[in-house]
């Protein structure tokens, strides 16, 4: 069966690469002007990639401008998902417009969704499920720094609903994790006044 075909629809399971562009990083001798200098081309790596499957801004480094524009295949736009190929296996963003025209490091890899079959946040989700990280983990290249490569992840089951189902979960699950930071930031608020609580009942237990 073609992936074009309107059945596509009704398959459970299609291999990544049939759904995705699974493209690697530029090799390492290509970003050796890489500077942690506030000017240039971001670049983004494991380390900028949170469990939260965002992009953490505060810490990247850069390439010149004047490098950009031989980079400029390796740069990601909206909806592309990076994902780290050595080292911390698993790991993975999702990409805002905020990211557009960035570039991705030797460790990840860049999964450009198909969006007329596949949407990039029912993707990112299915991708950080634990059944699904567990397989994609498991499947790494054994030595001394765990690996995938595009070969493996264009190998990769994924389930694929009808669009109108796809949007369904990303609704239900946007909301879960709008609670989700409503019940952190509580969390936080809590712990940020438990000094202060301690201070005061302590306080009070002196002048009984």
């Amino acid at each position: 069966m073609r992936v074009g075909d309107a059945s596509l629809a009704h398959v459970e399971q299609v291999p990544l690469g049939s759904l995705c562009e699974v493209a690697a990083g530029p090799s390492g001798s290509l970003l050796d002007s890489l500077n942690d200098g506030p000017d240039g081309m971001p670049v983004i790596s494991p380390p900028n990639l949170t469990d939260h499957n965002t992009v953490d801004t505060r810490r990247l480094r850069r390439v010149p401008w004047s490098e950009a524009k031989r980079l400029s295949r390796f740069a990601v736009r909206e909806g592309d998902l990076l994902v780290v190929r050595q080292g911390t296996l698993g790991r993975l963003a999702l990409i805002e417009a905020e990211h557009a025209t960035w570039f991705y490091g030797s460790a990840c890899l860049r999964i450009r969704p198909r969006s007329e079959l596949i949407l990039p946040r029912y993707l990112v989700s299915y991708l950080s499920y634990p059944p699904v990280q567990r397989a994609i983990v498991g499947q790494a290249l054994p030595g001394t720094v765990p690996s995938l490569n595009s070969a493996m992840l264009n190998a990769l089951p994924v389930t694929v609903p009808p669009l109108d189902r796809q949007h369904a979960v990303v609704e239900a699950l946007t909301d879960v994790d709008a609670r989700i930071r409503i019940q952190r930031q509580m969390a936080d608020r809590l712990e940020a006044l438990r000094p202060a609580i301690f201070g005061e009942l302590i306080q009070g237990t002196r002048r009984k």
